[in-house]
């Protein structure tokens, strides 16, 4: 090549940008996928050994929260439209699953009130979720 002669384009594409852009992407929603859960932040109580309590997906997550207030996956609703809701939320799907996530401070009286109310709408076998004790000290 001479000087002042135009340069020579390149006729081939370079992928190999687009798989690191691609798996950059991959890496941030697998660490934030976690992180995107429903309902509010609530302190679970610690159990010294939980059972696996299994992946969140087709089931209906209740919440409650320090204050008392109840969630239905990532939505408010008060205790007087508790039922309407909740039956709302499990749809046409038969034998839908309901999970409960109470906040530690929470005395169990508080949980039952919710899980008889649960019962109530014609829900069976409601889940309790906790958390390993120590959990944070380890990573886990």
């Amino acid at each position: 090549m001479r000087l002042g002669e135009p340069s020579r384009m390149q006729s081939s594409i370079n992928v190999t940008p687009l798989v690191d852009v691609v798996l950059v992407l991959l890496i941030i929603f697998m660490v934030m996928a976690p992180q995107m859960r429903k309902g509010p932040d609530v302190d679970l109580p610690d159990t010294a050994k939980p059972p696996e309590q299994g992946d969140e997906r087709a089931k209906i997550l209740i919440t409650v929260d320090q204050a008392g207030g109840v969630w239905i996956d990532d939505q408010p609703v008060a205790p007087e439209h508790f039922r309407e809701r909740l039956l709302a939320a499990a749809g046409d799907k038969p034998n839908t699953k309901v999970v409960i996530k109470g906040d530690a401070v929470l005395h169990f009286g508080e949980v039952r009130q919710v899980m008889r109310a649960i019962e109530q709408a014609g829900f069976h076998g409601v889940g309790l979720i906790a958390k390993r004790a120590g959990a944070e000290k380890r990573g886990e």
